[in-house]
């Protein structure tokens, strides 16, 4: 990536202004935004409501981002409240793994095996104690360019936001707060998912940055919400993910592959029951992607013919 000596107030600027969500389209990989499914979007919709959880999503204390990349040049993406920007507790931890990776890639950090046992305790174990120390070392003005660039736009004002660390993962004061919500932890579902799916395809940073950070999120040490709902329900799973919790605040985001399906899933609540709501919800994603596949749609369809 090239070095970004661009201000994040002057950044910010730039992307409001000038840069529209289609002018950096991927060749080969179209943007999530272009790729919603309508099937997939009725599905979400009424899996919300069959878990008691619709009211939640007109509520905006629940937001949902799903999308299947089982074929990944052709994603089907669905989403409830994906613009809506939260506090995600320790789910932008995974901003400060791009950081790391995009700072050594402009030859101003080493990713030495200290460094990288530290990047792993903040993903795996969510250490805030690795969190704080990463982040000082990317640099937090650094970091929101990176998250602004026109090369990632994981933090983008045209779309409500998105990934945000403006603070350290401790005591004190924030560095920034997020210029639109003031936020000093935040995210979007969307951007979330995006983050996801730049990372499933080898976008961040390069290929294997990417693979390493995707090594990273893998074997999760903390096993509730996501993980909890698929290791009971769906065992055989493979997931790479970052949660959040604090308070009433409950994030979870990860990759799932099993069985020939892969599958980004992003869930965002505001609940003192939101951990219990994510356990179960990613169970019902789980069926809707596989429910709303392309060969299992054509194959009703023949079979009500």
């Amino acid at each position: 990536m090239q070095k970004l000596f661009v201000s994040w107030s002057l950044t910010l600027l730039f992307t409001t202004l000038v840069i529209s969500p289609n002018v950096f389209a991927d060749p080969v990989f179209p943007a999530l935004r272009d790729s919603q499914d309508a099937v997939l979007q009725d599905g979400l919709e009424r899996s919300l409501g069959e878990l008691g959880l619709q009211s939640a999503s007109r509520r905006g204390t629940l937001s949902v981002a799903l999308v299947d990349i089982s074929d990944s040049r052709r994603p089907r993406m669905a989403a409830v409240n994906g613009d809506r920007m939260v506090y995600a507790a320790s789910l932008p931890k995974i901003a400060i793994l791009l950081g790391a990776y995009a700072r050594h890639a402009d030859g101003q950090l080493t990713l030495d095996a200290n460094t990288r046992a530290t990047l792993t305790r903040m993903i795996r174990r969510s250490s805030n104690t690795a969190a704080t120390e990463m982040f000082n070392r990317v640099g937090p003005a650094y970091l929101a360019e990176v998250l602004q660039s026109p090369e990632y736009q994981l933090y983008d004002p045209s779309h409500n936001g998105g990934l945000w660390v403006g603070k350290p993962y401790g005591k004190g004061q924030a560095w920034k707060r997020d210029p639109l919500h003031n936020l000093s932890h935040g995210a979007t579902a969307l951007q979330t998912a995006r983050f996801l799916y730049l990372l499933a395809t080898d976008r961040l940073v390069s290929a294997d940055a990417s693979r390493e950070m995707k090594d990273m999120l893998s074997r999760p040490a903390i096993k509730h919400k996501f993980v909890k709902g698929l290791a009971h329900h769906r065992p055989g799973s493979q997931i790479f993910r970052k949660s959040g919790t604090w308070r009433n605040w409950h994030a979870d985001a990860a990759i799932v592959e099993r069985d020939g399906r892969r599958y980004i899933a992003v869930a965002l609540a505001e609940d003192p029951k939101g951990g219990a709501w994510l356990s179960r919800l990613i169970v019902a994603l789980d069926d809707l992607v596989v429910a709303t596949s392309p060969a299992q749609v054509a194959l009703a369809d023949g079979a009500i013919q």
